[in-house]
């Protein structure tokens, strides 16, 4: 069975700047490994539905918590790829930060934060499977603002 895991691409508006270039997206800094930069996110706990540990994580990662957030509808990327051998299944749902200015608060999972436009997000992200996740959630915001 494959490792799962769950978070929120987390991103915020800047008053300041215009659209599209007002999006700023969360990505946290491992205080372990390779030291990546992802969004909050987490395995799933026995008994634990998806969306459940998408909000626990971001708590206890970002200390953001549900109070925070404003869910985005009709965005959930999955991403499958393999860890040291396993395959790993994770799933992002997309959420606003409702004050810009809130707190980041980092676990000891972390050792950084940054907020960060698409361009230099997929910089930090590495990842392709993840650089593809922000692209579709900044694509998703430029639409839904067309609508």
């Amino acid at each position: 069975m494959a490792l799962r895991a769950c978070g929120f691409v987390i991103f915020r508006r800047l008053a300041q700047h215009p659209p599209p270039d007002n999006i700023e997206f969360l990505l946290l800094q491992t205080s372990y490994g390779e030291h990546h930069w992802t969004p909050p996110k987490g395995h799933v706990d026995p008994g634990e539905d998806d969306f459940t540990t998408a909000l626990r994580e971001t708590q206890e990662e970002a200390g953001l918590g549900k109070d925070h957030l404003r869910i985005v509808d009709g965005f959930l990327q999955r991403l499958r790829y393999q860890v040291r051998g396993k395959d790993k299944e994770v799933l992002y749902w997309l959420a606003e930060l409702s004050d810009p200015n809130t707190q980041v608060i980092l676990s000891e999972e972390h050792q950084d934060y940054r907020w960060a436009k698409l361009e230099e997000a997929c910089k930090l992200a590495k990842h392709e499977d993840l650089q593809d996740t922000l692209t579709a959630a900044q694509r998703h915001l430029e639409t839904q603002g067309k609508q």
